[in-house]
C-alpha cells in the first residue's frame, strides 16, 4: 500500500526519533532532514521498510548557503520504483565537517560522494576511496563554493615549446565590462570609467 507523502514522512519521523529533525512537503516531494550521524540508519530505513522501498540512489547533489549557521547541505534523492515516489534527504554540515558515507548502503554513493569532495570540499568518513574526481589533482580550491573566484586560481595549458601542461596565474587580458541596458543610445561602460 502506497502512502500519501505527508503520512510516509510522519512514519519516517515516528520510526526513526533518534535520527530524523523533521519532515516537510517541498513543491510537492517529501523531504527529511536527517542527523549527520545517524544518514546511514535515514537511508537504510528508506531503502528496506515495506512502506518506503526507495531502492535506487538517484544522485548526491552538495549545496552553499555562506551566510547559514551550517554552511553546506549534502542532499540525497531516492526512487522508489514500486510506490513510484521519490524522497530528498538532507544533511547539514559545516567547513571541516565530515559527512558519514554512505557507500554500505548504497554502492553507487562512492562516485557521486567523490563528486560532492571534489566540487565542494565536504569530506566522506570512511569513504574508500576519496579523491577528486572532475578536477586535476593540483587543482587549488573547490568551484562550486560560492567563494570559489569565477576566473579560478591557475590557467592549465598546453605549451608547444616544453611539449608539458604548464599551470600558470590567471592573466585577465580585457577588463570586466559593465553593460548599461537602460539607454538604447548609451554603449557599454567599462569598468572605471564615469557615466556622463
Amino acid at each position: 500500500m502506497t502512502l500519501p507523502l505527508d503520512e510516509l514522512g510522519s512514519a519516517i519521523e515516528a520510526a526513526l526519533p533518534d535520527d530524523v529533525l523533521g519532515t516537510h512537503l517541498e513543491k510537492g516531494e517529501l523531504v527529511v532532514l536527517s542527523r549527520m550521524g545517524g544518514i546511514g540508519h535515514v537511508l537504510t530505513h528508506l531503502r528496506d521498510d515495506s512502506s518506503c522501498m526507495f531502492k535506487q540512489l538517484m544522485d548526491i547533489c552538495g549545496a552553499d548557503y555562506p551566510d547559514r549557521e551550517h554552511r553546506f547541505e549534502v542532499v540525497y534523492n531516492l526512487l522508489s520504483l514500486k510506490h513510484n515516489q521519490r524522497v530528498r534527504v538532507k544533511v547539514l554540515a559545516d567547513e571541516g565537517d565530515a559527512v558519514p558515507t554512505v557507500t554500505g548502503v548504497f554502492s553507487t554513493a562512492g562516485w557521486f560522494e567523490r563528486e560532492v569532495f571534489d566540487m565542494y570540499g565536504i569530506p566522506f568518513d570512511q569513504h574508500p576511496d576519496l579523491r577528486r574526481l572532475l578536477t586535476d589533482y593540483n587543482f587549488e580550491g573547490y568551484p562550486l563554493r560560492k567563494d570559489f573566484p569565477l576566473t579560478g586560481y591557475y590557467e592549465v595549458r598546453y605549451d608547444d615549446e616544453t611539449k608539458r601542461i604548464v599551470y600558470e596565474p590567471v592573466k585577465l587580458v580585457q577588463e570586466f565590462r559593465n553593460f548599461d541596458f537602460l539607454s538604447p543610445w548609451e554603449g557599454m561602460v567599462t569598468k572605471g570609467e564615469a557615466k556622463g
